[in-house]
């Protein structure tokens, strides 16, 4: 089944680009259509070191950085929701589950993407908008597959990454080399100029960027078959991949 559209919802500018910005920009090179809904303008995040804005403009600063990113990678322009950052647990959930039902009904995509149950960090953020885009998904019968965001445990071993919230390297479905679209996601990385400092994978040497950054993993978190009895395949979609002999779509 050809993918014409692809959905990524998240909770946060800079979510879309860190561990995933290199498989949408290489899905957008092929003619996948890439939306980013994100539901908060991460008004609780960091201004920079030193600041590069007043607490105020920090959410105008973020989705303008979101903006550039997402051009960056080559997306469609996001969807920003109006939720506030910190509080997305306390939301409204069925609220949220029809705004991501409305998109999907315009965008009409085959696959979905968003976090995992364990959040990638643990952020109750990325918790509650991961649940919300999974209930959606079980609601949107036309959505073939949703995928999350995973880091498998062996890496974040390597790294020495204690505070990430990995999965084990069997539950990986799918692990995508970005190498060829390196220089747009690290693009897509410095747009989001207030978070620089908030990740330190941006100060190591580049091998250990490029081990962190250079591959991006998913776990296929559900999936249902299409009119001809198949399952919607995202590895036959993108470049310089590779499947999990562990895992099976």
């Amino acid at each position: 089944m050809k993918i014409s559209a692809l959905l990524a919802v998240f909770a946060h500018p800079d979510d879309e680009t860190f561990r995933c910005g290199g498989t949408l920009a290489l899905l957008a090179q092929r003619g996948v259509r890439v939306q980013v809904l994100t539901a908060t303008r991460g008004q609780a995040g960091s201004r920079g070191d030193p600041p590069l804005c007043t607490p105020e403009e920090l959410p105008t600063v973020r989705e303008k950085e979101l903006r550039s990113a997402c051009a960056a990678l080559g997306l469609l322009p996001p969807i920003l929701l109006d939720y506030q950052d910190g509080k997305l647990p306390e939301s409204d959930p069925e609220r949220i589950i029809s705004e991501i039902l409305a998109v999907v009904r315009e965008l009409r995509p085959q696959i979905m993407l968003t976090f995992g149950t364990e959040g990638l960090s643990g952020h109750p953020d990325h918790i509650a908008i991961g649940c919300a885009a999974a209930k959606a998904f079980r609601r949107a019968e036309d959505v073939s597959a949703i995928y999350t965001l995973a880091v498998p445990r062996s890496l974040a071993e390597t790294l020495g990454m204690k505070q990430i919230r990995t999965v084990p390297d069997e539950n990986i479905t799918l692990a995508v080399d970005v190498s060829s679209v390196w220089e747009a996601k690290i693009s897509a990385i410095r747009s989001h100029r207030t978070q620089m400092g908030e990740s330190p994978i941006l100060i190591a040497p580049e091998a250990k960027q490029r081990l962190f950054l250079g591959t991006e993993h998913f776990c296929l978190s559900s999936s249902r078959l299409t009119s001809d009895g198949k399952i919607t395949n995202l590895l036959e979609w993108l470049e310089n991949k590779t499947e999990n002999p562990h895992a099976h779509l």
